[in-house]
């Protein structure tokens, strides 16, 4: 028997799965509780089952709840997905949206795209770690440049390159003139980043020790763009592993960046919403795999005449 899902109401369950609260979730979604409790009775009963165990002190997810929060995220991601290219479809001109991470330069292959399809709009949009892959999911681009690693639960991705990470430092820094460092070297540092992104470092760092003592445990910094983790590392308050083509583009006097010799490659790859079958996603994808997004060139050096790892040759 098929099933007929209401959107509307997955969007108030999912506010509540998340607030785990009916005020809470009444709240968000700008409507009157007894309304949002009425609909979320209307959904148990049309799936005939029970998403919420609920009592006067707490509400939870019963093992049923917990597995349509899983499957209506991403549904609903979709769905927004949906409208938003109708509505760019509606305007009467062809879009082609493109998400890229900082340091990365797309210029290329969006050049070389447009020159194939010369009616097609091409737009690009500037993402981070935090939303890479959101901008995939709910429509605002079609393709997104993203940096492993990274969930890929309905993604289909293409690996385009990896390149070498760096250690950014103040440019007075005790290292800021060393060839190469290890991650050891910066075991006693400051990150400025979530540690999980970088585990080599995570794994020896002082400040991170059940050992250290307790005016030295710091908790990771909240999500911060390129240029705040820049400012910060500037002013001495720590410092930030980073892939060199972003390094590289971010120069300013006040900072440097240093090779380390011993971590893993930052991964970029092109992602996709798995859903979509679009023959241009595909043809984008093959002409991505023909342009380096780091900005070197087949030397393996930049613009300016810097090397892989970052010095003029």
């Amino acid at each position: 028997m098929a099933l007929d899902l209401d959107l509307r109401k997955l969007r108030y369950f999912v506010a509540v799965a998340e607030e785990l609260h009916f005020g809470r979730a009444a709240e968000r979604l700008h409507i009157a509780q007894p309304v949002l409790s009425r609909q979320i009775k209307a959904l148990e009963s049309e799936l005939k089952v029970q998403l919420f165990a609920r009592d006067k002190r707490a509400t939870e997810l019963t093992s049923a709840g917990r597995q349509l929060l899983s499957d209506a995220v991403p549904l609903l991601a979709s769905a927004e997905a949906t409208r938003r290219r109708l509505a760019r479809a509606a305007g009467g001109t062809e879009t082609f949206a493109i998400g890229f991470m900082p340091g990365l330069i797309v210029t290329g292959a969006v050049r070389e795209l447009s020159r194939r399809y010369p009616h097609l709009s091409v737009e690009v949009v500037r993402t981070g770690w935090s939303d890479q892959t959101e901008v995939i999911h709910d429509g605002r681009v079609d393709v997104g440049y993203v940096r492993m690693p990274l969930d890929r639960h309905g993604l289909r991705t293409r690996n385009l390159l990896t390149e070498p990470r760096v250690a950014v430092l103040p440019a007075d820094h005790p290292y800021a003139h060393k060839g190469v460092l290890s991650v050891n070297d910066l075991a006693d540092e400051h990150l400025l980043q979530d540690p999980d992104a970088v585990p080599e470092w995570r794994d020896i760092a002082t400040e991170l020790s059940a050992e250290a003592p307790a005016d030295r445990q710091r908790t990771p910094p909240p999500t911060l763009t390129v240029e705040e983790k820049l400012e910060n590392v500037a002013a001495g308050r720590g410092v930030v592993i980073l892939p060199l083509s972003t390094a590289s583009y971010y120069t300013r006097p006040d900072v440097t960046h240093v090779e380390i010799s011993d971590i893993a490659p930052s991964q970029v790859c092109l992602a996709w919403a798995s859903s979509r079958r679009s023959p241009l996603i595909h043809e984008f994808a093959a002409i991505a795999a023909e342009h380096d997004a780091t900005g070197h060139d087949a030397t393996g050096h930049d613009a300016t005449g810097h090397d892989a790892t970052g010095h003029r040759q």
